[in-house]
């Protein structure tokens, strides 16, 4: 998808769209913090119930009852913390707009200002600032000052539903890997499906954040293997107490 040129641009040229693609990755990046917060929760449930019990229904159940909560609290603060994020944003665009209408030439010399200060000439940032002004405003105020794109504002409930898939399918994984082998292997297997799955999720979001994988899959793994092992010494723990 591409968008309308601005004036001053040659016929064929758009601009690129900067903040769409870091809005993306940024959905990758809450995506895969979900998933690895439903797979260490999950996993630490599951196995320290598994710890304190041999039968798999209470393991089955306290894991389903995990994911559920855990999908819900996830759905429940990622609405609140954007709609919390858009209603700010909202009321930052509507004092800039109220800004454009009453004060016109003080904004055009902040926007000026903003522009030379990045580097262009007094001229040139004149004329862009001009230019941009005038064929749209609010945008072009609001994504140098704000830094925020009117037409880029989060949907809340898009992010509450990706936050409660992107946990669901992180929480599966522990869950179905200490239901299916037997009861001699199940934490064992579940524990090596849980580091590998870590080391997946700590590789792709070293990649989106452009930095080297090593020490985030390390930090990520050693995460989940400490809180795995604390959670099946509790189970262990309260398996031995009460049996």
């Amino acid at each position: 998808m591409t968008s309308k040129p601005v004036p001053g641009e040659a016929p064929g040229k758009t601009r690129p769209h900067h903040g769409s693609v870091a809005n993306k990755l940024n959905w990758l990046r809450a995506a895969v913090l979900g998933a690895n917060d439903g797979i260490v929760s999950t996993a630490g449930i599951v196995i320290g119930v598994a710890a304190a019990t041999a039968e798999r229904g209470p393991v089955l159940t306290a894991g389903i009852a995990g994911l559920a909560a855990g999908a819900l609290s996830m759905a429940v603060g990622e609405y609140v913390s954007v709609s919390t994020q858009r209603d700010t944003e909202r009321a930052l665009l509507d004092t800039e707009g109220r800004e454009l209408k009453s004060q016109p030439d003080d904004e055009l010399n902040e926007l000026t200002a903003l522009y030379e200060a990045r580097g262009l000439s007094a001229q040139t940032a004149r004329q862009a600032a001009v230019e941009l002004t005038a064929y749209d405003p609010l945008a072009a105020h609001a994504e140098i000052e704000l830094r925020i794109d009117p037409k880029q504002l989060t949907n809340p409930w898009l992010a509450a539903m990706s936050s409660a898939v992107s946990f669901t399918i992180g929480a599966l994984l522990p869950l179905v890997a200490i239901l299916l082998p037997p009861a001699s292997t199940r934490i064992g297997v579940t524990v090596a499906v849980v580091l590998l799955a870590l080391a997946m999720t700590g590789w792709v979001a070293a990649r989106l954040g452009g930095a080297k994988p090593l020490r985030p899959i390390l930090r990520v793994t050693v995460g989940g293997a400490l809180a795995m092992a604390i959670t099946f010494a509790i189970g262990h723990l309260v398996g031995v107490t009460i049996g």
